[in-house]
């Protein structure tokens, strides 16, 4: 018995330890001395499975603790900050912050205005209505609109997420969706604004060339037709668009301050320009302008190929023929040969712009796509024409010179509805980001809308179907 209870005592006294319930030895096999070390090797220790597996692998917790610390930050700039806010007292070189005093007429609103209306509205927007009606036209400007409406309400919930400093749109885009859609997005940014650069600046040539000073044409366009006088336009606006080019890249070099003051004069320019239109529309229904357009049959003919809209015409009781007659003929007299479809069709005269109150507007109101070369002719005029006849001179008639169809439309009219990220750029000079680029670009969107929308139905309303589908 006595042999018994001192066994039991030299057992308790090896396994007493620290008096923390561990086994001696955690592996196998092993030796009592062994076993010391490794007790105290591991002592305090966690001995989990798959150790390595977790080093390699963070945890769920570890991953969702780095994504709330993420910072769009470059490396080493949060430190820097963090350091200059901790120094003691302003550098005296520091110049002192001038607080943003932009509100959202002035910071938000007006350039949003300045950068959606554009060249489109001017120069394109008579044909789209003339060549896809009313109807579609519409349906077109509504759903352009609707598309950058969305936008608009996208970009001002993440406006309204938090605070919005200086870096407007890609600061917003990167907070939410990360770094990587921000710069995807502002590469897309400029690569738009570069060819809407470019649009603009061969709208401007366009308008220049062809409308307000012909004359100073480099290469000449007078009497040439067809492929001969697209390549002297398109010659003049290389270089005229040089030009205008490099001024703009002058003027941009010079400083952005002058940039925005003279931007509050080209706004003021478009402004008064979409109101001499409404002008317009409210003349036509008092006093409809005298615009004649000739129609051989229900064919547009050319204004420059005739004096009077006649065949012939009584001088002093003789007959004599016009010079429309000698277009279509191989001599002034009476009997000589003339085109067939001159002969079998009668030449009759309609005002361009009836006015408003015409009634013009069911004429105009369904689409009248054209294949390239097709003839611009009058609904509702009936027309003689032998198929088996030689095809007529280009010279004499008004051609399409492009082939439409519906979705060439929403192309070409899309750019018009672009440039609502104009306020939300000017986030860092806003003096409550939060507030004004929700209210300013939304109402900016809203604004021009109705204006393209009303435009489509009072160009439908004014103006003869042939005369808007020819640009």
């Amino acid at each position: 018995m006595n042999i018994f209870l001192a066994v039991l005592a030299s057992q308790k006294e090896q396994n007493r330890g620290d008096g923390l319930p561990k086994e001696s030895s955690p592996f196998i096999n092993s030796s009592a001395a062994d076993s010391v070390d490794k007790s105290q090797q591991y002592d305090g220790k966690t001995m989990a499975l798959f150790e390595e597996e977790m080093d390699t692998s963070p945890m769920v917790s570890s991953l969702l603790s780095s994504l709330a610390n993420y910072s769009n930050l470059p490396t080493g700039s949060k430190e820097h900050e963090e350091a200059e806010n901790n120094e003691e007292g302003a550098r005296p070189s520091k110049k002192p912050v001038k607080a943003p005093q932009l509100g959202t007429l002035i910071g938000v609103y007006l350039p949003c205005i300045q950068n959606i209306f554009g060249v489109i509205l001017f120069l394109r927007m008579t044909w789209m209505v003339g060549v896809g009606g009313v109807f579609g036209s519409f349906i077109i400007v509504f759903m352009c609109c609707s598309t950058t409406m969305l936008t608009a309400i996208s970009m001002s919930a993440i406006a309204t997420n938090g605070v919005v400093p200086a870096g407007g749109s890609y600061y917003m885009i990167s907070r939410s969706l990360g770094p990587e859609f921000g710069g995807a997005v502002g590469i897309c940014f400029y690569l738009g604004t570069t060819f809407a650069g470019a649009m603009y600046i061969l709208g401007c040539i366009e308008i220049l060339l062809i409308y307000i000073l012909p004359q100073a044409a480099i290469f000449k366009i007078e009497g040439l037709e067809g492929p001969e006088a697209e390549e002297a336009l398109l010659n003049n606006m290389r270089v005229y668009g040089t030009i205008v080019l490099s001024l703009m890249s002058l003027l941009v070099f010079v400083g952005v301050k002058y940039v925005n003051k003279l931007a509050l004069v080209f706004l003021a320019c478009v402004i008064l320009s979409i109101m001499a239109v409404y002008a317009g529309v409210i003349k036509t229904a008092i006093d409809p302008p005298v615009f004649p357009v000739c129609l051989l049959g229900n064919r547009t003919l050319m204004s420059k190929g005739y004096d009077i809209c006649a065949k012939v015409m009584d001088i002093d009781n003789e007959t004599v023929t016009t010079k429309l007659w000698r277009t279509f003929c191989d001599s002034d007299s009476l009997n000589a040969t003339c085109d067939e479809y001159f002969n079998n069709n009668n030449v009759t005269e309609i005002q361009g712009i009836p006015g408003v109150t015409s009634g013009i507007l069911a004429e105009n109101l369904f689409g009248n796509y054209l294949e390239k070369g097709m003839f611009l002719e009058k609904r509702g005029i009936a027309s003689k024409a032998d198929p088996d006849s030689p095809p007529p001179g280009s010279n004499r008639y008004v051609l399409a010179d492009i082939t439409s169809f519906f979705t060439l439309l929403v192309g070409i009219y899309f750019p018009s509805v672009t440039g609502i990220m104009a306020g939300s750029n000017r986030s860092g000079d806003l003096r409550d980001a939060q507030k004004s680029i929700p209210i300013g670009t939304i109402a900016a969107i809203t604004t021009t809308s109705i204006v393209y929308m009303s435009t489509v139905i009072l160009f439908g309303a004014c103006i003869e179907g042939v005369v808007l589908r020819d640009k």
